[in-house]
């Protein structure tokens, strides 16, 4: 299953707009719209006036992004400018720019009215390479990734001196053609070495060579190419270099680093980590251990720190090594249980066979924690899409369910899917259910065909976003939840990474 492009993740924020209070809407004056009426009447080709009127008429993000709760609004918003745009494109069947603007309403509230716009659009402007970047992304919407990639070549072909366009055409071949990825990314690098866009794909070209040494490969050239105290995405490419050189135990190259980059913020601890990272494992090598596991200890612990990976397996094993087996299985033990991996459950078993711990013993003391958080899942009885029944939790009971919750127009949630496929096949459909829920049924024309063109096995089931806040607390998609076999979340809000699908495969199997 291939994975979309990144780039989704980049244009599709993660949405948090399941608000408990209702936004205020702004009051629509008929005389201001009647003004800008007359203005795109004298000028239609102007997309100031365009947008202008599409604002004066009430058309904004609250309005269609909770179309649920202002259903009537909404509807009547809607229909007004429908009515509007097919009268302007009527009188001025050549202009591209109405075409454009009443496409780009429906866009921008990720509708699948704006298909049939923007197509339109381009068929009288071949060169709106912004038309055809906002094909792209309704593609994807549909599920129709070919087109989506076409769609955004044909973008960087309309306007080459904008590094955007490009750089979302390269990001079509991440995991298509590492080749042609890595080609066009540096062909990018080569003629914008100015510009945040060249920084941009050098950091996700590193992002997504796997073999760690390509990686800092990658990463050292962007530096190199783009100063990281002058573009952003450079500078965030060193967080990532940072945690390359401590993944290959380079710790002086990551302290050095460290220091180069010290003049913003978060980066002394840093040093401090590199330091004694390479302290302890000269302690450890000349077999000090209680002197190295002292200084693994005085690591600050700071959330999303690069020790969140490193550090507690070596901590872990130097608490053992100076006599404190006990404590190295419960803080391991600890992370296990929210987190599985395989290198922490090896760790966790020699530890329990060292402390005498009984056959079955481990998997015990892991439900002992997670029992603790563990909650009723609020029992769902909700429409399909793909048949008329209902789909209720009550008919997974007996297997695990993995829970999503989305909407197609969604980009981090489209970027999720194929790490979840990548898990879910791993199992027998009688061992595990996959259930969908959009929360947007402003979207639902989009949902079969999406399913269709992608082959995503879930099950897609139709709510709210007000039902998805007030049943499960969703504040933003993607949110994710693990059932048991009885009704109860176990596991929640966890993402899931071509880097981490083993530790999702992990928790769905601690659940069978």
């Amino acid at each position: 299953m291939k994975r979309l492009p990144v780039f989704l993740l980049l244009l599709s924020a993660l949405r948090l707009d399941a608000q408990s209070t209702r936004p205020t809407l702004r009051t629509v004056n008929p005389d201001s719209v009647a003004h800008w009426v007359r203005r795109v009447e004298s000028s239609p080709d102007s997309i100031q006036y365009h947008t202008a009127y599409l604002r004066s008429i009430g058309w904004e993000s609250a309005l269609f992004w909770q179309a649920e709760r202002y259903k009537s609004k909404f509807d009547s918003t809607e229909a007004a400018i429908r009515s509007q745009y097919e009268t302007w494109s009527r009188r001025f069947p050549n202009s591209a720019t109405v075409a454009h603007a009443i496409g780009t309403a429906y866009y921008e509230c990720e509708s699948p009215k704006a298909t049939a716009y923007l197509k339109r659009t381009v068929e009288l402007d071949p060169r709106n390479a912004e038309a055809y970047l906002q094909l792209a992304i309704d593609a994807e919407r549909w599920g129709n990734r070919n087109d989506a990639k076409e769609y955004m070549r044909l973008a960087s072909v309309a306007d080459t001196k904008n590094p955007a366009y490009s750089f979302y055409y390269a990001m079509y071949f991440d995991e298509e053609d590492m080749n042609v990825f890595q080609t066009l990314i540096y062909q990018l690098a080569d003629r914008f070495p100015a510009h945040e866009r060249g920084a941009q794909g050098l950091y996700w070209l590193g992002y997504n060579i796997r073999d760690n040494a390509g990686k800092i490969n990658v990463w050292e050239d962007l530096r190199k190419r783009y100063d990281p105290q002058a573009f952003s995405w450079s500078a965030g490419g060193m967080s990532l270099l940072y945690q390359a050189y401590l993944d290959a135990d380079r710790y002086a190259d990551a302290a050095a680093l460290a220091k180069a980059m010290s003049v913003k913020p978060g980066w002394d601890d840093r040093i401090d980590l590199a330091h004694r990272l390479s302290e302890a494992d000269r302690l450890l090598k000349a077999g000090s251990h209680r002197e190295a596991y002292q200084a693994i200890t005085g690591i600050k612990k700071t959330r999303n720190t690069e020790a969140a990976t490193k550090v507690p397996i070596l901590e872990a094993r130097l608490a053992d090594l100076s006599g404190h087996t006990d404590s190295a299985y419960a803080k391991l033990l600890r992370l296990q249980a929210k987190a599985p991996t395989d290198a922490r459950q090896t760790a966790i078993e020699a530890y329990a066979a060292k402390l005498g711990k009984a056959a079955g013993q481990v998997q015990f003391d892991l439900k002992a924690i997670r029992a603790v958080t563990t909650k009723p899942a609020f029992p769902f009885d909700l429409h399909t899409y793909s048949r008329s029944a209902k789909g209720r939790l009550a008919d997974y009971k007996g297997k695990p369910v993995l829970l999503t919750f989305w909407f197609p127009g969604c980009g981090p949630c489209r970027a999720e899917f194929p790490h979840f496929e990548n898990v879910v096949k791993k199992f027998r459909k009688s061992e595990l259910a996959y259930v969908g829920i959009n929360v947007l049924p402003i979207q639902d024309d989009y949902v079969l065909p999406f399913m269709k063109g992608t082959g995503y096995s879930f099950i897609p089931l139709r709510a709210t976003n007000d039902w998805a806040q007030e049943k499960y607390g969703v504040r933003g998609q993607p949110t994710n939840f693990l059932i048991d076999k009885e009704g109860n979340i176990v596991f929640a809000n966890f993402r899931t990474t071509a880097e981490n699908e083993r530790t999702l495969e992990l928790m769905i199997r601690s659940l069978l």
